[in-house]
């Protein structure tokens, strides 16, 4: 089950806001370049025959997949464009299994035989070539995590800062498989033991033999989810949310974050471009300015998943080609914006003219601009006055 409790119980009223237009200085919406698109998505779907709105919650409809290609940085369809990342993890974050579960499962004496996932191959479902490895013996060393593993698929074990420690048994107990091909995966999966929603596979060390260990696989289905299919996602309402633990899915982020909130439409999980495996981070996207403007003014939340009390950190999810709301690129030769005030009397991108001339008001002098920052994190910047 999940607990979470807001960090900023005593966040006062907010402010009466205007809803701002989100089109750039022609007038036109910064995702027509996707029409072409929706319009060819549109025939196959009445090629297969017409589904109402309200069937298709958890599924991503037209007006999301235009939207996706502001919510994940670049195309939702080509990963190979999106921004770098590193593929190393906190170690805090690998504590936990990413299942909702009602109660702790029973001991692994008594486990399920079945072959958990089989069915998944039937429906084509798709795996990350990295899988975390957790409980390792704690004298197995890297060659013979290889040699363990080895049957599925060639792969190489990696385990975070691994390379500066130059250590040759991971340090904390646990591992990363980085399989060359992702049918490894499924057959790992597949010759694993199912205890309750764990997934379990024998190791054997020098002074431990058969030692049941964690396998976790990241489906790549669970990366997004959309809660409300007919609303169109606005990246404007939408919010980063940083320190998100690794096995959290975007099903559950979407129901934590509409729980506290309300009014989500569509939660994603940020994952690398090449394994497309969990960075730690993600993004939801609200259908209304209110929940918008109270999940930014909390500022953090306290979550709180299984073994893990986590602080995760939520600002508004900043974009890189929107233009000056002030002076529409009048005043900057028509350039994108590059600061965005996040304060709730402002919420608006400004150009770096714009910025100064506002935030030299009295009571806006303490205003700090973010920017994006390396693989979607927005910072904030300090601003040298001219």
């Amino acid at each position: 089950t999940f607990e979470i409790t807001n960090m900023d119980e005593n966040r006062e009223m907010l402010l009466p806001y205007q809803e701002r237009t989100h089109g750039n200085a022609n007038g036109t919406n910064p995702l027509d370049n996707m029409r072409n698109l929706e319009h060819y998505l549109n025939d196959i779907m009445r090629g297969a025959g017409d589904t109402p709105d309200h069937h298709l919650k958890g599924f991503i409809n037209t007006n999301a997949l235009q939207s996706l290609t502001h919510l994940h940085g670049k195309s939702a369809f080509f990963h190979g464009l999106e921004d770098q990342a590193t593929l190393l993890e906190d170690p805090t974050s690998h504590l936990v299994d990413g299942q909702v579960m009602a109660a702790p499962p029973p001991p692994l004496s008594s486990p399920s035989r079945s072959s958990p996932h089989s069915q998944g191959s039937e429906t084509g479902e798709r795996f990350s070539r990295k899988v975390f490895v957790g409980g390792l013996p704690p004298d197995i060393d890297e060659d013979e995590i290889t040699a363990s593993f080895r049957r599925f698929g060639p792969l190489v074990v990696d385990w975070p800062h691994k390379a500066e420690s130059k250590s040759y048994f991971p340090p904390k107990g646990y591992a990363f498989l980085l399989f060359q091909d992702e049918s490894s995966v499924q057959q790992l999966i597949d010759a694993c033991i199912q205890d309750e929603d764990k997934l379990y596979l024998c190791v054997s060390s020098p002074t431990i033999k058969d030692k049941p260990v964690q396998i976790r696989p990241w489906r790549l289905s669970d990366a997004d989810f959309v809660l409300d299919a007919s609303m169109p996602l606005d990246p404007r309402k939408t919010v980063f949310v940083g320190g998100v633990p690794r096995p959290l899915k975007a099903v559950e982020l979407a129901m934590i974050m509409d729980r506290l909130y309300g009014g989500v439409c569509y939660a994603g999980i940020d994952t690398d471009p090449e394994l497309k495996y969990p960075k730690g981070a993600g993004r939801v996207a609200f259908s209304n300015q209110q929940s918008y403007i109270a999940a930014i003014s909390a500022r953090f939340v306290q979550l709180q998943h299984g073994d893990i009390d986590k602080r995760v950190e939520v600002k508004p999810y900043v974009l890189d080609d929107q233009m000056c709301d002030e002076c529409q690129g009048q005043r900057c030769g028509g350039k994108f914006a590059p600061f965005f005030c996040a304060n709730v009397t402002c919420l608006q991108y400004y150009c770096e003219h714009c910025w100064a001339t506002i935030h030299s008001r009295p009571g806006r002098e303490f205003h700090k601009p973010l920017v994006k920052e390396g693989a979607d994190r927005p910072r904030a910047v300090p601003f040298r006055w001219c």
